[in-house]
């Protein structure tokens, strides 16, 4: 699941916890799902921002991607 799909799904999930009277099961689901989520987009922004990183100018004002290494 993408970044963006992620987020949507967790302000889904955080609207249905906030605005509905939800059973105990139903809503400790939702929040496990959320947390599944979370993790999914943070994961997403570190990735992200490993690439950011890698990304730099060169002195001649060329922009260089180093690959990371396995």
């Amino acid at each position: 699941m993408t970044f963006e799909k992620s987020m949507e799904r967790l302000e889904e999930i955080a609207e249905r916890l906030e605005n509905e009277e939800l059973e105990l099961d139903t809503a400790l689901a939702l929040f496990e799902e959320g947390i599944a989520e979370l993790r999914a987009a943070s994961a997403a922004l570190a990735t992200a921002e490993t690439r950011l990183k890698q990304l730099r100018e060169a002195a001649d004002g060329v922009f260089k991607v180093d690959h990371l290494r396995a």
